[in-house]
This record gives structure tokens, sequence and C-alpha cells, in this order.
């Protein structure tokens, strides 16, 4: 528990069997539920997650918003802290992250990765893609996010029950930030952390990944939006 708060932890995971143990030994002991949403990995993600004390959940069916979809679905937390299981993103910066989302007063907040200082950590590739997802999906829908696709957010998680979330893909990471900026009564802010190189595999494909994001941008902003 974080300063009157129960955390949760959803970890997405595809054969992450290196970097999930980095991960888990660097994960903070005010964490209340780290939940491993495994996405039908072939080696030992399972077995090292739950040797750390995570909750292995089972997702069958692939894709990157599914597991964390499904993730959402278990979670018992007050507040909800997501990152990848590549060891990418800084475990030992929820602390900070936490101490900066309940100082600004925000209900979501978008942890950007930008600016890079590990330069082995993004290539220059990778870094033009997200510069023009982000200036997407800045002038589409009126807000200016640095990175969006981060995959380290902070937010409260009564407020998942008023997004239309529906990508199951890797879209999935700027569709619940759109929902969070489109929504009145969500508070957003974005702050910087260390980014650094991913362990094991790369699951990314940039040009296949990148225009399906771009797609699914130009179809969540001009789809009507359904009333609940």
């Amino acid at each position: 528990m974080y300063k009157g708060q129960r955390i949760t932890v959803i970890i997405p995971c595809l054969n992450e069997e290196q970097g999930i143990e980095q991960v888990l030994r660097r994960m903070p002991d005010f964490v209340d539920e780290t939940i491993v949403v495994d996405n039908g990995s072939t080696d030992r993600t399972s077995e090292v997650a739950r040797s750390f004390g995570a909750i292995v959940i089972r997702e069958e069916v692939r894709g990157y918003g599914r597991s964390y979809k499904k993730g959402f679905s278990y979670a018992t937390g007050d507040i909800i802290v997501t990152l990848d299981g590549d060891h990418s993103y800084p475990p030992d910066a929820i602390s900070y992250l936490l101490e900066a989302f309940l100082h600004l007063e925000v209900d979501f907040l978008n942890a950007s990765r930008f600016p890079v200082r590990d330069p082995k950590a993004m290539s220059l590739k990778h870094k033009i893609g997200n510069l023009i997802l982000s200036l997407a999906m800045s002038i589409l829908f009126f807000r200016w996010v640095r990175d969006s696709q981060s995959g380290m957010w902070v937010f409260r998680r009564s407020i998942l029950k008023d997004m239309q979330l529906e990508s199951d893909s890797m879209a999935f990471s700027e569709e619940i930030k759109i929902e969070a900026l489109l929504s009145p009564n969500v508070r957003f802010a974005e702050i910087s952390i260390l980014y650094s190189s991913r362990l094991g595999e790369i699951k990314l494909n940039p040009w296949r990944d990148g225009i399906n994001n771009l797609l699914f941008l130009l179809k969540k902003r001009f789809a009507r939006r359904k009333r609940k």
C-alpha cells in the first residue's frame, strides 16, 4: 500500500523469461498485487513469475490490448501501474510516478520515454515512428501527448468503467490515453522516465504496427462514440 492506496501492477508477457525475473526482482515492497498476464508464452515466463510471488493469468488469444483487458478484469487495487516484462521500463520508478500522480492530483499519468537518454534503448527508426504517431494523435485529438506509445501508465482503476476500450493489439496503448483525454472527468498528465534497452526477443514489427496504429487513430477519431 502506498499512502493509503492499494497498488496493482499489471505486466503483459510473451516469452519474457529473461526480462520478467529482473522486473520482479526490482518490484517495490509496497506493491500489493502484481499480475503477470502470460499471452501464450512457450518459455518459463509463468514459472519464473510465480516464483517471485506474482499472480499469473493466462490469456491464450494473442494481443497486447487483449492481455491488458484480461489483467484489468482481475485487478483489485485502487491504483493500477503498468509496465512491460522486458525490463525496458524501470520498476524502481514506480514510487516516483506514484508521488507525481498524487502530487499532481490526476487520474491518469503517462510515463513518457522521451527524451531517450540511453542511446541503445530505441533506434532512430522507432524514434521517428513514435514522433509521427504522437504528432498524429495530438493533432487529431487536440491535446499534446509526447509519447502516445508508452506502455507505462499510472491510473485510478475506477476510471476504467467509463472507457470504451476496443483494441486487442498494440494500438491499445494509444487508445487508453485517448479515452482518458476524451473524458471530462479524467485529469491527464505526462512525466518523463528513464527508458532502457529491453531484454529478450523483440516482438514489435515497426512497419506493420506503426501503420496499424496510425489507421486506428483515424478510426478512433472519426468513429461515432457509443453512449453508455
